[in-house]
């Protein structure tokens, strides 16, 4: 299926999504995605270093009891 034009190349976009979705290993691979993404947010925004979540609040705890 080839359309010409940028509605033409979403709707080949969509179709190829579509196809994807029943893909076991593309599902597989886009969860892994996904949290690993979320896992380094969350880590960004306890403000972690190297895994641990206290470490960030005792720094915190630190600079506010100065």
């Amino acid at each position: 299926m080839t359309a010409n034009g940028p509605a033409g190349r979403e709707t080949d976009r969509l179709e190829e999504l579509k196809r994807k979705v029943h893909d076991e290993a593309y599902i597989a691979g886009a969860i892994l995605r996904i949290a690993q993404v979320m896992s380094a947010e969350i880590m960004d925004g306890y403000g972690a270093i190297n895994g641990g979540r206290q470490q960030g609040f005792q720094k915190t705890f630190r600079t506010q009891g100065s």
